[in-house]
């Protein structure tokens, strides 16, 4: 590249396609870089404080040099102006407010103007290679690229892709893959990022979407949209699971991915290091995929609670290690493939568990709705749970219960009621004593015990609650699976802690955002009121000058 200082034309021109070539950048950004340095020597030369201008014709070899000033009366700067009488001996017919060209004669580069231009060659090429590796890769985020490992560094890999280098961090890698210099491997590229320093690709060998990718070059149904690959887990070089469904009714999902005796499972596991796959048949239906993914445990019956999004899986005595799998294995991947929290509870544990339910919601009904513990325990078996169930349903179905009618039935809606309007008159009081502003209860769906919950975070006045974001008022809790067996060390559960401040009432997000809305009403009343106000303050201070 030094060569530049002393090149003739031809080799200029020579140089500006070698570079280009080697750097597969666009012939032009050469001769621009080129321009550039012969544009930096010459004000190196002739002075910086001119306008100097450079063009090279990409095809001669040409190399032109010139000064632009500016056709002025009176000249206050000698580098960028020029006045009319000297303007007539550059360029006949010149008038005041013209910018003319001064042509320079061509400069001979010393040994530091030609290190500067070499500089700015460099600067502007490697600038170019960099554009063009980020345009080249920016749009290929998802998929597999085979590359060369150049070197490892911090035990992060180094990726020779070719025409730029790609890093699989250590989190991305396989757990104890052996990688050396000079392997070729395959790798996801995960995510493409533009940096200062060039673009950075970031690849993954343990992301679930790279398992995906393995399974459509392996099994062409995939490729061609037949079976798609509807969910996947994976715990990077131990076991990974996967939901596919097919399109065609004559097409078995899970043996077109098995492949003839296992060929095409087992060149996917191959390239994953001996990663064990379990194939399932994803299902629209909740329960019935997720009996699928627990697999091979077998299970007895799964309960679906929507409000708190979680799964209640019940299976035999004899099943629960297996529906566990080795540290969890298995219930956290069928957790993943379903994006559900799971609770395993083995058949005596689910036993308990509405043993206990029972007895509480007998006990709660007693007491609130004062009659004896038979009664208590009929309405709960006829499936009420809650106070309002009671208060509010249809008179005929209380009626209906055996042994019940319907003077019993007024006389238990009754006190219901009562019970409600009791628990809602003591949660006032509470909320009242926590110093919970009475605006909050003109909020859209927001219950007194809604209020004490608030006050309790410290949620008191309007300001307060308008300041919240959606997710920070309703969001629901983000529990992980875990398992409910008496025998095992318990853990503290952190769920309690997750989620949005009335995450349990089971508002949607559409709910939340209407009450934080509300919240925010008066602020965009205040601002009405004061436009008025300042517009009157404005007109007085006017009449007042002009007094």
């Amino acid at each position: 590249m030094a060569s530049v200082a002393t090149a003739n034309r031809a080799e200029l021109i020579a140089i500006a396609n070698s570079v280009a070539s080697e750097k597969m950048i666009d012939k032009g950004i050469v001769i621009e870089a080129m321009e550039d340095a012969i544009q930096r020597a010459a004000k190196a030369r002739y002075g910086a404080e001119n306008d100097i201008r450079a063009k090279l014709d990409p095809a001669s070899g040409d190399l032109r040099l010139w000064r632009v000033v500016e056709v002025v009366e009176a000249v206050d700067n000698y580098f960028t102006q020029v006045d009319l009488k000297g303007a007539e001996k550059l360029q006949k017919g010149a008038q005041i407010g013209d910018y003319i060209v001064d042509p320079l004669p061509p400069i001979e580069f010393g040994r530091i103007a030609a290190q500067a231009a070499k500089q700015v060659i460099f600067q502007k090429v490697r600038d170019a290679e960099r554009e063009r590796q980020y345009e080249e890769f920016k749009d290929r985020q998802g998929e597999i690229i085979t590359g060369v490992v150049k070197r490892v560094e911090f035990g992060h890999v180094v990726v020779d892709l070719g025409r730029a280098e790609g890093v699989i961090r250590r989190d991305q890698q396989i757990p104890r893959e052996a990688v050396r210099v000079n392997d070729r491997i395959r790798s996801l590229i995960l995510k493409v990022a533009r940096e200062t320093r060039g673009p950075q690709i970031f690849l993954s060998r343990a992301h679930p979407d790279f398992m995906k990718r393995l399974f459509a070059q392996e099994v062409p149904e995939i490729y061609d949209g037949i079976i798609e690959i509807k969910a996947a887990a994976r715990d990077p070089g131990s076991r990974a699971k996967i939901g596919v469904i097919s399109h065609d009714s004559s097409i078995d999902p899970v043996g077109a991915c098995v492949g003839m005796k296992g060929s095409r499972v087992q060149a996917v596991v191959q390239e994953m290091q001996g990663e064990k796959i379990d194939i399932i048949p994803w299902s629209p239906d909740t329960a019935t995929f997720v009996v699928n993914a627990l697999q091979p445990a077998n299970v007895s019956r799964v309960v679906i609670d929507e409000e708190e999004d979680r799964i209640e899986v019940v299976v035999p005595d004899d099943q629960l290690s297996l529906a566990i799998g080795r540290r969890g294995q298995n219930v956290r991947l069928a957790s993943q493939l379903t994006a559900k929290a799971i609770d395993i509870l083995t058949e005596a544990d689910a036993s308990e568990k509405r043993q206990k339910e029972f007895v509480e919601r007998s006990e709660m009904f007693q007491t609130e709705l004062d009659v004896d513990e038979t009664l208590a325990q009929l309405l709960v078996a006829e499936g009420f749970s809650e106070l309002e169930e009671v208060a509010y349903v249809e008179i005929d179905e209380l009626a209906g219960i055996e042994g019940f009618d319907e003077d019993l039935a007024q006389e238990l809606q009754s006190r219901a009621q009562e019970a409600l309007e009791r628990r809602e008159t003591a949660n006032r009081e509470e909320r009242i004593a926590l110093g919970v502003s009475d605006d909050l209860t003109t909020m859209p769906y927001l219950t007194e015990t809604m209020l004490v919950t608030l006050g309790k975070a410290g949620i008191k006045t309007l300001d307060d609650l308008a300041d919240l974001a959606t997710d920070e008022l309703v969001e629901k809790k983000r529990a992980e699976p875990r398992r409910r067996n008496e025998d095992a060390p318990k853990r503290p559960d952190r769920s309690e802690n997750r989620g949005g401040i009335l995450a349990v009432y089971g508002l949607t997000d559409e709910q939340g955002n209407e009450i934080i809305m509300a919240a925010r009403q008066h602020w965009f009343a205040d601002d009405e009121a004061e436009a008025p106000a300042e517009a009157a303050e404005a007109a007085e201070g006017a009449e007042g000058e002009e007094a």
